[in-house]
């Protein structure tokens, strides 16, 4: 699927099909289409790879700010993880593969530093909460 479009690849199979998919199955095709493993991926969003699991099996949810923090790491729109409609993952079709290895490299770079980017945004507003507290 690309950026909205409903045509799907073989590829994908049936449990991926837009009008069955769950929040659990856009959130395992995105984060396998980033080429991440569930630990890798919990690793990242800082949460242990049994809730990354129960979140792809529709078990639990995650709060909103985990949703926004994965939705980056996987170059994904929030609303496409809970709807399937806006920026979700490309598939590629059988035996097609990405023209530059080094392309992939550089986005997944990308992606890393937008986590902790964020990541450190979050710290610090903690810390200026903290901070007017003791003003």
């Amino acid at each position: 699927m690309t950026h909205g479009d409903t045509n799907l690849t073989e590829q994908e199979g049936d449990w991926f099909a837009e009008e069955v998919a769950t929040f659990g199955d856009r959130l395992a095709a995105a984060r396998e289409s980033a080429g991440l493993k569930q630990a890798e991926f919990s690793k990242r969003l800082g949460v242990k790879k049994s809730t990354i699991a129960a979140w792809e099996e529709d078990l639990s949810e995650p709060r909103a700010n985990r949703l926004s923090m994965m939705a980056g790491v996987l170059n994904v729109s929030v609303g496409w993880l809970l709807t399937g409609e806006g920026d979700g993952v490309e598939f590629l079709a059988d035996g097609e593969e990405y023209a530059d290895a080094d392309l992939v490299a550089i986005v997944q770079q990308l992606r890393d530093v937008r986590v902790r980017i964020k990541n450190d945004l979050d710290r610090l507003a903690k810390l200026e909460k903290a901070l007017r507290k003791k003003i």
